[in-house]
């Protein structure tokens, strides 16, 4: 077994939500160590390449990230690996595009596309909240921040409102019952809802039930659930709304938009 980190992803082995194509080539690009893990990140590369279709190569994205034209969170990013994650602002100063990146019912990372104010914030969940010596409180957030001097009121769990451009907490959502969640991860993933009840077990992982605006039901481990919002979410979605459809429903969808161009 060879010593050192791995540098290499077979493209069987890449994530799904990435959407390789099998017969595309034996390798996948493996993510650079950063905030965000290997299987919840998209490199920069597929973004660029693969859903913006702006490159063709591998070698056409380095030369686009090497005239240091993409931004990630407000910091000019010119690895193409780069792993880029959940909530992440993508920034093209050049075409002056801006994108969020959220999941969409089917656990994909959904090119979404925000306006200039709304690149100049980012929610981050706090995956604890501790004390430095010299007694100073300091949160550790999901993309591997740590911001000192946080509020007192501010717990695990808890969403802030983090500005790009001072790097300040603007505000804060509570963890509570009867706020607006997004799920991050498991089956549910890319799902919006409100928080309904919290199941605690012993020795075992908390079960939140949450509720979304069709009355669709569903429940999910307390990890997995990321508070966007409290009666409207503080930041735009994705086309679905973080409605997942049933496959009669996306069939009828499918069928109402087809009609229109038929008879066209």
């Amino acid at each position: 077994m060879a010593r050192g980190p791995r540098h290499h992803l077979k493209r069987l082995n890449a994530p799904k939500h990435w959407m390789l194509d099998k017969l595309g080539g034996t390798w996948a690009p493996r993510p650079s160590p950063g905030p965000h893990k290997l299987r919840e990140s998209l490199p920069l590369i597929l973004f660029l390449r693969n859903r913006l279709k702006y490159a063709l190569t591998r070698r056409e994205v380095i030369k686009i990230a090497m005239q240091r034209f993409i931004k990630v969170d407000g910091k000019v990013r010119t690895d193409i690996n780069y792993p880029a994650g959940f909530q992440d602002v993508i920034s093209i100063d050049k075409t002056n595009e801006y994108f969020r990146l959220l999941y969409d019912v089917k656990g994909r990372f959904a090119v979404h596309r925000i306006t200039p104010e709304e690149a100049k914030f980012k929610l981050l969940r706090i995956k604890r909240v501790d004390t430095l010596r010299k007694g100073i409180p300091h949160a550790v957030t999901h993309d591997g921040r740590t911001i000192r001097y946080v509020d007192p009121l501010i717990k695990a769990n808890d969403t802030v409102k983090y500005n790009l451009e001072t790097g300040k907490i603007e505000d804060f959502l509570k963890f509570e019952l009867g706020a607006l969640a997004m799920v991050t991860s498991g089956a549910n993933v890319g799902r919006v809802g409100i928080i309904e009840t919290r199941e605690k077990h012993i020795g075992g992982f908390e079960i939140i039930h949450l509720k979304d605006t069709t009355g669709n039901r569903f429940a999910t481990r307390l990890s997995n659930v990321f508070v966007i919002g409290k009666q409207t979410p503080w930041v735009s979605l994705p086309r679905t709304k973080g409605i997942k459809l049933s496959v009669i429903e996306e069939r009828d969808l499918k069928a109402q938009i087809k009609a229109p161009a038929a008879t066209a």
